[in-house]
């Protein structure tokens, strides 16, 4: 049942001045005090016999009720008929409900509230078998049966301040988590997830659901969702934010166990000492407890197993949610598990969620519909992406869109990479050199051709691929490889950040303006280990400049190089030529070389791709290299891609 509107956080049913003047106006006060708002009946306005309907709204739009049962309680019939609303609304989730026994002990409320003249009286007035009076007993006994604080001669100081904190903490529980300023494609995702859920799992079953994709793709907003739209399912809930980042902290995770611990108890302060005593304490409190939990940005399967460690630590129905950038912490669980992929927005999305953050207070947009364009396909439906270089290019005219694209398509936006890299930081040297290789080299190109290159670069390619593809920084589409563009933007970033003003000390190149100027130098370049002049950068400079054409000598000093890949490139002679070439190069592509003799020992060359060669014979040219040619050291496990067209 849909909750309806939340105006009042309690509302207070009580009878009599005697309470009303003592115990509930000082409790009135303390909730107050502590900007808990507070709707408080008051008998003495009544008029008629009509009970207002503005009190049952008030019943309604409260979210927590506290009934107060005194000696006199069953005598008006006002009190009863708010105690029937609040039981009803109790049954549909969409009220707490808390106790106060004021100097009356719960069984009179049960039994001998039923059996005093006055129940008797309202069954003259209604009759002894009417409905009204009939729902009054059904009200009362089902709310005897409720726990609640005992007063008789307590410290009635002491028990107003224990019902305000329990209040306190069953609202911080209550109100729904902010999702977004603006939602844009999030209700559809919520119901696909729950659909999901339908599908693949039983009611009774414990389920871990992870959602999974690239950092600013929009996991925590629809996690937020998701809570917000299902937490009133279950007996308990929490929402556990910035687990990553939380637990790095000094006793971090204990801190998020005592928060579980916390939210889903309603205790105020658990003391918690230990991960191991945190563990026991979630394994003893909460096996038998339908719970909702939702644990945001983990990256480490630590946090899992001490936060969600297996299925028979909650109650039948239970439902943990687990957004990730690493799908693989998913398949480990312990849990019946299943992933949903949280994609980039769609394009019409994607336009209304940057035009309410660009254009805030303008229904009419001024900017030229290419600058909009250009903003679109930069943030290519990340909703982070939007949200920043919306917010950032509003208010700005032409001018400033125009410089800020242009500057943004080589250098990231600082928020924008800084969310992206925090994927790239999580990866061990081996996926590094990948991630870096495949961003600055080979998006778009066939895995298998990758994966033959990259082998030659001596790293372990294909567990480094699975686990880029696990961490969302790269996917496979139709046999090829992918990442999102501001993926490889970021990645392009890391390796300019090497050196900004000096190509010579960057690992890779792919510039066609910082290769050629590397290839035309004779100073040392002993950082550079891979060129890659992508086909398309060379062909533009082919047309500006024409023919690209470089030295014999050219790569003498690059001594560390061990991938070189050089389209449309030629050398400046003719005939057979000795080519320099490093030692340590393990793949050489190069379409248009010419007649080559290699110089030095290519004794680590393992891959050679000399397509539309000018060679038309190759099986007598690598006899010939081999018989007294340096290239006899190329190892027996070399692999010769030889393609030959007849020019």
């Amino acid at each position: 049942m849909a909750s309806s509107q939340k105006n009042y956080d309690v509302f207070l049913n009580f009878r009599g001045t005697n309470v009303g003047n003592n115990f509930v106006s000082h409790l009135y006060a303390a909730l107050n005090r502590n900007g808990i708002h507070t709707y408080k009946d008051s008998e003495d306005l009544w008029k008629g016999k009509q009970i207002s309907p503005a009190l049952m709204r008030a019943i309604e739009e409260s979210c927590i009720a506290i009934v107060v049962f005194s000696r006199d309680y069953a005598s008006s019939r006002w009190c009863l008929k708010e105690l029937a609303k609040i039981m009803k609304c109790k049954a549909g989730k969409e009220l707490i409900v808390l106790l106060v026994f004021y100097k009356v002990e719960p069984r009179e409320v049960r039994r001998a509230y039923e059996r005093t003249m006055t129940m008797t009286k309202h069954e003259i007035e209604y009759g002894k078998d009417s409905k009204t009076v009939t729902g009054w007993k059904k009200a009362l006994l089902e709310a005897g049966k409720l726990s609640g604080w005992h007063i008789n001669n307590e410290n009635e100081a002491e028990i107003i301040q224990d019902i305000v904190e329990k209040v306190s903490s069953h609202l911080e529980r209550a109100l729904p988590l902010h999702v977004a300023e603006h939602q844009v494609g999030i209700d559809s995702q919520v119901q696909e997830v729950i659909s999901l859920l339908q599908k693949e799992s039983d009611d009774d079953d414990v389920v871990m659901i992870g959602l999974w994709g690239l950092g600013g793709i929009g996991k925590t907003t629809l996690a937020k969702a998701i809570y917000n739209a299902i937490k009133g399912q279950f007996q308990g809930s929490s929402f556990l934010d910035q687990v990553r980042e939380t637990s790095n902290k000094s006793n971090g995770l204990v801190d998020l166990l005592q928060k579980l611990l916390s939210q889903i108890l309603s205790l105020r302060h658990p003391t918690v000492d230990s991960n191991d005593e945190g563990i026991s304490l979630i394994r003893d409190k909460l096996h038998c407890k339908k719970v909702l939990l939702i644990l945001d940005d983990v990256d480490q399967m630590d946090q899992l197993k001490a936060l969600a460690g297996g299925g028979d630590w909650f109650g039948k129905g239970s439902r943990i949610f687990v957004t990730t950038r690493d799908r693989h912490l998913l398949t480990s669980s312990r849990c019946k598990s299943c992933v949903y992929e949280v994609e980039t927005l769609k394009n019409h999305e994607a336009l209304d969620l940057f035009v309410w953050h660009a254009f805030p207070n303008s229904k009419k947009v001024e900017i030229r519909k290419d600058l909009i364009d250009g903003a679109l396909h930069y943030a290519s439906g990340l909703p982070l992406a939007l949200e920043v270089l919306g917010s950032f290019l509003c208010g700005r005219n032409e001018l400033a869109w125009e410089s800020a694209l242009h500057e943004i398509s080589s250098s990231p936006h600082p928020i924008i990479d800084g969310v992206l890299k925090t994927s790239f930081e999580g990866l061990r040297d081996n996926e590094k050199e990948i991630f870096l290789d495949i961003a600055c080299f080979f998006k778009g190109k066939s895995i298998e051709y990758i994966k033959e290159v990259l082998d030659c670069r001596d790293f372990n390619t294909t567990i480094g691929i699975d686990i880029l593809i696990q961490r969302s920084l790269i996917r496979i589409e139709h046999g090829t490889l992918q990442m999102h563009n501001l993926v490889q933007l970021m990645g392009k970033n890391i390796v300019m950040q090497e050196s900004l003003n000096d190509p010579r000390k960057r690992g890779r190149l792919w510039i066609a303006e910082d290769v050629l100027d590397i290839l035309c130098e004779d100073t040392g370049k002993d950082a550079v280990e891979a060129i890659v002049l992508d086909l398309a950068s060379a062909k533009e400079i082919t047309m500006s400049l024409g023919e690209i054409t470089i030295k014999a000598d050219a790569f003498i000093n690059i001594k560390n190089l061990r991938m070189l890949v050089l389209p449309e490139v030629h050398i400046s002679s003719k005939g057979p030529i000795h080519v320099h070439l490093p030692n340590n190069l393990r793949w050489l592509e190069w379409p248009n070389a010419p007649f080559l003799e290699f110089g030095f020992g290519l004794k680590k060359l393992v891959g050679l791709s000399i397509r539309k060669s000018h060679i038309k014979d190759f099986e007598c040219y690598f006899k010939k290299l081999g018989g007294g040619s340096p290239i006899r050291w190329i190892s027996r496990q070399a692999k010769i891609f030889v393609t030959t067209v007849l020019l």
